[in-house]
């Protein structure tokens, strides 16, 4: 089947999260118009279809506000899944973007005889399956984020386990899961927060850093972030492990191990975000979240740990994260890495060559998206400007 060929007068957008929507309000509130595709039937699917019910910002909500929109003064400091939605949905109407949704990127190339962008997407909703649409433009913008696809590892005896084996994604309470003995596989906030949801269960989460979440009443993070301002990362790493001890005690005591890295460090080259304790702590010391060292198979009734005891379990749930997926479909460039980032660090990795864009790939979560879309809004709106200017 041939594809429909459609001009884009102005930036394709690939991904409506909330790098997409900010990156386009920002182009629109300069007078760009851009297409914004996204692959779900809806805006921020993994906030909508891909997380469980308790979820709240890991950040203090003044880090995580798109460009030219505050949270509403009734938000508490940590909004819930529901919340940000609704701040995503009102963010979007009163920006006036509209994306076109069930559009699957497959491809994306740089026709450098033309001087354009091709990408080509597939029409993934009921009654147009298969429909193939290539956009054609002079700008890209990568905005599909670190989370589009979920990480699910290979597990020896899986086939061998009886219960349940599932993702984080496929997760919403622990109510489905009452009186079975289930063993979360991971080391997050995911992992932390899905245990503390099956806390009155025999949940055996695998967990590697924990941080609190607030230290004397102010937030974490914002403390990192004061000091940043005067230290540089690795003592800012140094002193936070430090109040990590002074507040939470000798982890080791109850299994949990500290990775060799500071928490900043993590973050910025492997974009694991600490743990911030939401509770979860309490529930260990008290024996209700037993702790325990990796998997080394699955058994037919629970799993082999890697130091040689067997623990049973009814189900496995994967708190194992996602990954960025653009090098399923980013062809003919180098800007991003088999892993799917930019090569060029925070804070210069928004922008690549012959009008190659990325926003929400700073390992920094919510808190660098903004930044990245306003200057990629910027930088577009010049060359828009200018060529306008000229053919006029």
């Amino acid at each position: 089947m041939a594809a429909r060929v459609v001009w884009v007068n102005g930036p394709i957008v690939v991904g409506a999260g909330p790098a997409g929507l900010s990156v386009a309000a920002c182009l629109r509130e300069r007078g760009v118009p851009s297409v914004l595709l996204e692959r779900a039937d809806c805006i921020a699917s993994l906030w909508q279809r891909r997380t469980y019910d308790r979820l709240r910002l890991h950040l203090p909500k003044h880090f995580c506000e798109l460009p030219g929109m505050p949270f509403p003064d009734g938000y508490p400091e940590y909004p819930d899944r529901r919340q940000f939605v609704d701040y995503l949905q009102a963010y979007a109407a009163r920006a006036g973007v509209e994306p076109r949704f069930n559009q699957s990127v497959t491809s994306a190339r740089y026709d450098d005889a033309a001087g354009l962008w091709r990408v080509r997407a597939e029409d993934v909703s009921v009654d147009a399956a298969g429909d193939v649409t290539e956009y054609i433009g002079r700008w890209l913008v990568v905005a599909t984020g670190e989370n589009a696809e979920r990480v699910v590892p290979e597990i020896d005896g899986a086939d061998d386990f009886e219960g349940p084996v599932s993702h984080v994604a496929e997760y919403k309470s622990g109510a489905a899961y009452r009186g079975k003995r289930v063993l979360v596989v991971g080391c997050g906030n995911s992992g932390m927060e899905v245990c503390l949801d099956l806390c009155h269960h025999n949940a055996l989460p695998a967990m590697v850093h924990v941080l609190p979440r607030e230290m004397l009443g102010v937030a974490t993070f914002s403390v990192a972030v004061f000091l940043l301002r005067f230290l540089p990362l690795w003592v800012v790493d140094r002193i936070l492990v430090v109040l990590a001890w002074l507040f939470l005690g000798d982890l080791a005591k109850i299994g949990i191990t500290r990775p060799s890295r500071g928490p900043l460090e993590l973050k910025n080259t492997r974009g694991r975000t600490p743990v911030l304790d939401i509770g979860a702590l309490a529930r260990i010391r008290s024996g209700d979240i037993e702790v325990v060292p990796g998997i080394r198979r699955l058994l037919r009734g629970g799993a082999e740990l890697v130091d040689g005891r067997r623990v049973p379990a009814d189900a496995v749930i994967l708190a194992t994260g996602y990954q960025s997926n653009v090098p399923q479909w980013l062809k003919g460039s180098d800007f991003f890495t088999q892993e799917g980032y930019p090569r060029v660090p925070f804070p210069d990795g928004w922008k690549g060559e012959s009008g190659l864009y990325s926003v929400g790939f700073t390992r920094r979560g919510l808190s660098g998206v903004s930044s990245d879309a306003v200057k990629v809004a910027q930088d577009i709106a010049m060359a828009w400007n200018h060529q306008t200017a000229t053919t006029r």
